[in-house]
């Protein structure tokens, strides 16, 4: 199962650099290649939303089926491995929510770089016809 979280891990940095890079100003002869990257790979990122959506699903029902380690029968050995899994799982779960919320960033960002683009090729034609 360690697998599946390194391929988000993965995944969400590569969102998070392609994030940073299309922000970072002074990158404007660079823009315009990573903004054709960036929006071939939008596509296939898109599959990190039902990943995701399964992930989530794996956290919640390994939470409703973990045992209760509440009584004083626990051994502090069986406390702590219980303490551990819950820390796992939430950790889990902020890799989900930064991989989601990269995506949609990443989604934006693009957007907004294409629209501004093409704004500025709009007003170069409107003074060169002037």
């Amino acid at each position: 199962m360690a697998l599946e979280w390194v391929v988000l891990g993965y995944a969400a940095g590569a969102e998070a650099i392609m994030v940073l890079l299309l922000t970072i100003p002074g990158l404007d002869g660079l823009r315009k290649g990573l903004v054709a990257v960036t929006r071939n790979l939008l596509k296939p990122f898109l599959s990190v939303v039902p990943f995701c959506l399964f992930l989530l699903m794996d956290i919640y029902w390994k939470y409703e089926t973990r045992p209760s380690c509440e009584a004083e029968s626990c051994t502090p050995s069986e406390h702590l491995r219980h303490q551990k899994s819950i820390m796992k799982s939430q950790r889990n779960a902020l890799l989900i929510a930064a991989a989601l919320i990269f995506y949609w960033l990443l989604y934006s960002v693009t957007h907004l770089v294409v629209r501004i683009e093409q704004l500025n090729q709009r007003v170069e034609r409107l003074k060169s016809r002037d």
